[in-house]
């Protein structure tokens, strides 16, 4: 909708004295006192309110790649800190960083206390189905993106989950031990590449959902080991062969998992194969009933290979850098990796000290569900515990599922796709655009949560459609737009950057809604 320009002088003159009839759809800031528009312009001085950054532009680059959105209090906590790296190294240690908020998420879902074997007897018992714990697992996933205060934590644990898919819809079983995954996930996320394959690859959603479970020394199963290879370490076309990925499948067997009578994980040496086995350069005699010291052994060795550094590097430097990062880039980061024993966190900071880390400002497209909690992150809405269907941490659900890419919902095991490509069609900008002026409009959901006045992004006024532009950008955004960006809101609006934007003006509900909603719109918010 084109809104009419508020200063009578910018109106079209009549040619007669008639009045001007005015239609229903019109906005006019200012009621005339007599039937002939005023010409002269309103006698108001801008109060000039500059727009102050809180972060550099380095920094600001910064978190905005590890975090699900840059907020006036992140921004205050990495000055805090003393700086974005020295906030990114302090981040790296999510126990030694209160998180209150993070912290009253939790108290919300009554499934994070419950073991796999109680989900499953709920759910038999008619209580409680694991599809709603799944939701609930979802829910919590995106609260605590919006609201802890461990971002960078928060980001891994999609980084790893995306890395070690396991999806929430498994038929297979797999969803009665996901929420103890996630945990362990949340764990060693910052500890060692070595130790999190070795936590995650037998774990019992894992398995279930690869098929592990069933897995014998008279059938081995091969999904696991082969995605083990193919996904999760080395890469396809790294040189093993298919004689490798069976023997990869033979190692391993005799992780179980009594599924549908209780769900309980164990190892039964009675199912494991023993004899020789051999994946690329490792060998095992394996002649031990018990093999998990095998499994364990197999496992460190993939972790510390060449390839798998490579390619976890190369991982790292997509989702975080662009999606073709240089060769120098990818091997500077698999030499941290390497020599630091595949440590996670030197293999990051590798990462952001190069210098192309820098350089790659608004080369990564947010995926849907980035756009939906930075969204709400920017507009600094405050989610409470829901009681009821409608309330915002119940609605959000259907409301990000729509958007797509909701957590953990990526169905094959290879994870969502990380690269702009994948994210940047019509329909999926159409849903964005929608969903962002439904937020900012405040339409729904309205309940179970504080959603600020617009009013407070604004500056005081009256100032000029620039300044106001400016100042609200910073607060949402962290930054001021560009020529471009400001351009169009000033189209939209049917008004030069220099107009003075009244109060009344802005008290037009239309008005805030476009100049915050376009910025929403704008590359500013869409790329991170």
């Amino acid at each position: 909708m084109t809104l009419l320009a508020a200063d009578p002088a910018e109106r079209r003159k009549p040619r007669k004295k008639r009045r001007r009839r005015k239609h229903k759809h019109q906005v006019s800031a200012t009621k005339p006192t007599t039937s002939k528009p005023s010409t002269s312009k309103p006698t108001v001085t801008p109060i000039v309110t500059a727009a102050n950054p809180l972060l550099s532009p380095t920094a600001l680059h910064l978190a905005r790649r590890f975090s699900f959105g840059v907020t006036p209090a992140l921004g205050s906590a990495i000055n805090g800190a003393g700086g974005a790296r020295a906030w990114l190294v302090q981040q790296m240690t999510p126990s030694a960083v209160t998180d209150p908020a993070g912290d009253t998420v939790n108290g919300w879902f009554a499934f994070l206390n419950r073991t796999p074997q109680e989900i499953y007897s709920r759910e038999k018992a008619g209580t409680e189905g694991s599809w709603v714990v799944m939701d609930d697992l979802s829910k919590w996933t995106v609260a605590r993106r919006i609201h802890s205060t461990r971002q960078v934590h928060e980001v891994m644990v999609d980084f790893w989950s995306n890395l070690f898919n396991v999806a929430l819809g498994n038929g297979n079983g797999a969803a009665y031990a996901r929420a103890d995954y996630d945990q362990v996930i949340r764990q060693y996320a910052f500890t060692s590449f070595e130790q999190l394959l070795q936590k995650v690859i037998v774990h019992p959603a894992m398995g279930i959902y690869l098929n592990n479970n069933v897995s014998t020394k008279t059938a081995p199963n091969e999904n696991l080991g082969r995605e083990l290879l193919e996904l999760h370490t080395v890469g396809f076309g790294a040189g093993y062969t298919e004689a490798n990925v069976k023997d990869s499948a033979k190692i391993l067997t005799g992780y179980r998992v009594d599924t549908w009578p209780t769900f309980n994980a164990y190892y039964d040496t009675a199912r494991h194969y023993t004899g020789a086995v051999s994946v690329m350069d490792f060998s095992s005699t394996n002649t031990a009933a018990d093999g998990q010291a095998v499994t364990m052994a197999y496992l460190s060795y993939l972790a510390k290979h060449p390839k798998t550094a490579a390619r976890i590097a190369r991982r790292l430097c997509v989702r975080f850098v662009s999606d073709n990062p240089s060769a120098d880039l990818v091997s500077t980061v698999a030499a941290a990796y390497t020599a630091s024993n595949t440590d996670i966190k030197t293999t990051l900071l590798a990462l952001v000290d190069h210098p192309e880390f820098n350089a790659s400002v608004g080369k990564k497209l947010r995926s849907p569900q980035e756009d939906y909690q930075a969204m709400v992150r920017s507009l600094g809405i405050t989610l409470a515990q829901p009681s009821a269907s409608g309330d915002f941490v119940n609605a959000m659900l259907w409301q990000y599922k729509t958007l797509g890419a909701p957590p953990y919902e990526w169905a094959p095991p290879n994870g969502y796709p990380e690269v702009n490509a994948a994210w940047s069609s019509a329909g999926r900008m159409l849903n964005s655009f929608s969903s962002h002026r439904n937020m900012v409009a405040h339409w729904w959901p309205t309940t179970g949560a504080t959603l600020p006045d617009l009013a407070t992004l604004f500056p005081p006024l009256p100032a000029t459609l620039q300044n106001v532009i400016d100042v609200v950008s910073t607060n949402l955004l962290g930054e001021t737009p560009g020529p471009t960006i400001s351009g169009a809101i000033a189209t939209l609006l049917g008004w030069p950057l220099t107009h003075v934007m009244t109060q009344a003006e802005a008290n037009s509900y239309w008005r805030k809604i476009a100049i915050v909603s376009t910025l929403l719109d704008s590359p500013l918010h869409l790329y991170r």
